[in-house]
This record gives C-alpha cells, sequence and structure tokens, in this order.
C-alpha cells in the first residue's frame, strides 16, 4: 500500500520562472536523489515515488513530499499520479545491474517495462504531457564507432539494456499517439557525490565507489578487466559524468520539453582508461591501490564514449564537474563521512 509523508518544510518558488510540480520516481535512488534536491533547491514542487526496494530513506529531500509505493502495483500509480496531478514526470526507478539482468531477466522486464508502462499509462491518463526517461547508454551494445552517436545501431546485448530499449520504444509511441513530450537521456559511466547524497548500492558494482572501497579497506583489490585492449594504455576506456551534471541534463531537458526531444547522449565527449582510473584514486586518496590484473570480460567494448553534439545544442548543457579528479574526490570525500553508505 502506498505511503505519503509530507514535508513541513517551507519552500519558496524560484523567481527564474514559474515552478514546476515534478512527480519523480526512483528519487531515492543516486541519481535520482541529487536531481530533487536540485529541484526543490530552485523552487520546484517535488514529489518522490519510491518504493525504497534499493533507494535509501536517508537520502529523500525533506523538502519534497515522499510517497512509498511500488511501480508494478498499477492501481496505486493511477492513484498517486490523480493526486499528486504534476505537470511533469521524471522517471529513474528501474533495476538498473547488468549481471543481476542476465540472472534474472523477468524480474528486469517486470520492473522496467512493466513498471514504465503503469507510469506512462497514468501520466497519459492524468494528461501529463512531459516525460523524462533515464536511459542508459547499454541501449547501444558494444558500439562499432566511439564516439557514439545517438543514430548508432540499437543493439543491446543484456536484458537490462533491452529493457530500456522497450521504455524508449513506449514513448516513442506514446508521443506519437497522445502528443506526449519526452526526452531519454542515455548516459554512459555516471559517479561523483555531493556533500550530502552519495552511492550507495548493495551490491556495489560501479567502479568508482569499488575502487574507493579499496583505498578504505573495505575490499582486498581492485579487479581491471582485460589489459590488452587496442587503447593507449591498454585498459578499457569510458565516459564519466558527475551526477551533479547529470542532475542538470534532466532539469534541462524537463525545462526544453516544447517538443518531443527524444534520445539524447550525455556524457563528456571524452575517455577515462581504467588505469588512469586507478591513477586519480590513487592522486585524490595518497594511498596505493592494489590492483589485480584478470582477463577481459565478454561483451566489454574496448572505448565508450558519448558523441554529446546534441545534449549541447538541444538542452544547452554542458558537463561543469566531470573532471575525473574532481569526481573521484566528491565520492571520497562522501564515501569517508558514510563509510558505511547511508547506515545499512
Amino acid at each position: 500500500m502506498a505511503q505519503a509523508v509530507r514535508s513541513v518544510h517551507g519552500r519558496q518558488a524560484r523567481s527564474s520562472g514559474v515552478m514546476v510540480r515534478v512527480l519523480v520516481t526512483g528519487g531515492a535512488g543516486y541519481i535520482g536523489s541529487v536531481t530533487v534536491a536540485a529541484l526543490v533547491a530552485r523552487g520546484d514542487e517535488v514529489t518522490v515515488l519510491d518504493s525504497l526496494w534499493r533507494g535509501h530513506r536517508a537520502a529523500l529531500d525533506p523538502d519534497a513530499t515522499f510517497i512509498e509505493a511500488d511501480l508494478r502495483d498499477p492501481a496505486a500509480v493511477t492513484r498517486i499520479m490523480g493526486e499528486v496531478e504534476p505537470d511533469a514526470v521524471i522517471h529513474f526507478a528501474g533495476a538498473t545491474l547488468v549481471p543481476e539482468s542476465v540472472r534474472e531477466p523477468l524480474l528486469y522486464y517486470g520492473i522496467n517495462v512493466g513498471g514504465s508502462t503503469n507510469v506512462l499509462q497514468a501520466a497519459v491518463d492524468a494528461s501529463v504531457d512531459r516525460f523524462v526517461f533515464s536511459s542508459t547508454a547499454a541501449v547501444y551494445g558494444t558500439p562499432e564507432t566511439s564516439p557514439v552517436p545517438e543514430d548508432a545501431p540499437l543493439k543491446p546485448i543484456n536484458p537490462y539494456g533491452a529493457s530500456k530499449l522497450m521504455v524508449e520504444q513506449m514513448l516513442a509511441d506514446a508521443s506519437h499517439a497522445h502528443g506526449l513530450r519526452y526526452a531519454a537521456l542515455r548516459y554512459f559511466n555516471v559517479a561523483g557525490a555531493t556533500a550530502t547524497l552519495g552511492e550507495d548500492h548493495d551490491p556495489e558494482t560501479h567502479v568508482v565507489p569499488v575502487a574507493l572501497q579499496v583505498a578504505l579497506g573495505q575490499r582486498d583489490a581492485f579487479a581491471i578487466y582485460g589489459t590488452d585492449y587496442p587503447t593507449p594504455d591498454g585498459t578499457a576506456v569510458r565516459d564519466y559524468v558527475h551526477v551533479v551534471d547529470l542532475a542538470a541534463a534532466h532539469i534541462a531537458a524537463l525545462d526544453r520539453l516544447h517538443d518531443t526531444l527524444g534520445a539524447v547522449n550525455i556524457g563528456t565527449r571524452a575517455g577515462v582508461s581504467v588505469r588512469e582510473l586507478v591513477h586519480a584514486v590513487e592522486r585524490v586518496t595518497k594511498r596505493s591501490l592494489r590492483v589485480r590484473e584478470e582477463p577481459r570480460r565478454e561483451g566489454d567494448p574496448p572505448m565508450l564514449v558519448a558523441d554529446a553534439r546534441k545534449a549541447h545544442d538541444v538542452l544547452g548543457w554542458e558537463p561543469r564537474h566531470s573532471t575525473i579528479d574532481e569526481m573521484v574526490s566528491s565520492a571520497w570525500e562522501w564515501m569517508q563521512r558514510n563509510p558505511r553508505g547511508y547506515g545499512r
């Protein structure tokens, strides 16, 4: 059953524009919580819908309304959408671990496709006409070229990527049938933290917090999977964006949905190799990182970097905090203050 917890804190409408009433699904998660905080800070009226399956109550903004519910409950989602009457929806909620999606594909289709269907149907029924979707570069699978443009072939290689691509198709069809204006933000690797909000997954699989857990002594060694790639130092290259910049991209998309924007890559248009990441962690933490070299993992491309020109041209967005040292430094500061994450 859905439960609502309403904030008792006041809020001032922002002076730079009209206040927006936004429903954020997954707003207790990593990226969702940072986006909620940014929306609240500028004076928007924000309601968070989250089951707390993998989100954290401690990450909820006290000036947002929180409603605990599962997206797989269509009656609850429909009722909440009708009660909130949002101007727009930002949809983060979902299952996001690639290996888990391979082991439990039906879980991923049930949450990511079934839950998203319920959110979309409820939004259309409530006449919501702006929808920002948290998608992923996993829809590209193993790209043939890098940087990767939005019109690259869409060939996901795991159920996680496939489920996100299905939601993108549903959005396109809903846009055609109902006039829903949407943006699907395909981001690559996200890292970093704010002073109060950071990355805390169970299990933790993201590369930056995993490396920092080694620096904290919580893991024995950091594994580098593949040292013989055709890259400058032989290790895989990835595009990292700071979670604060990523939140800003979602808000920029929300503000520019005068028409459907479709898919938009979010990235820095630059790459960082795994070895360069290790060196950044050592620089920031001033600790030597024990490294274990492993064979390549199947399906890992040598280089995965975003062609993010559309984000610049359409959203007016540029990454402002996404140097690797700034991302690692902010994550390290948060993890030192919160060595057990949000206190599980």
